[in-house]
């Protein structure tokens, strides 16, 4: 029977990359300076994310953990993408929306791999019995 606290977990940090990559993309679509208002609180939303997935990760099969690892890895980057955008104008600050954007659509992916990863590891277990 699968542990559905973990699957609650590894479901938990997909969300959280979701809704950090919804914002992004929500931010991006605006204009002027209320961009950069909504970019200052994406580092905080992608440590947040980070920590659920740290959190999840240790009970997770070598392929899921893979996953997640790399999902933490364009976590730090959007976070460190967003901080960057805030600090720039023009065409500096375009590169960096779309690196924060590009960014934290990968981590989305990283971790539904994950997800996935795991229920086929859970369905062929339960195949076995």
């Amino acid at each position: 029977m699968p542990d559905t606290k973990v699957k609650d977990a590894v479901d938990k940090a997909r969300a959280a990359a979701q809704e950090l990559h919804r914002a992004i993309t929500d931010a991006a679509a605006k204009q002027g300076g209320a961009v950069k208002a909504d970019l200052e609180a994406v580092p905080q939303k992608a440590r947040a994310a980070i920590e659920s997935i740290k959190g999840s990760a240790a009970a997770q099969n070598e392929a899921a953990k893979k996953r997640l690892a790399e999902a933490v890895t364009y976590l730090e980057a959007t976070g460190k993408h967003a901080a960057e955008g805030v600090k720039s104008s023009g065409k500096q600050f375009q590169t960096a929306v779309r690196q924060t954007i590009a960014d934290s659509r990968a981590a989305v992916q990283k971790v539904s791999e994950a997800v996935a990863a795991k229920r086929t590891a859970e369905s062929t277990q339960a195949a076995r019995r």
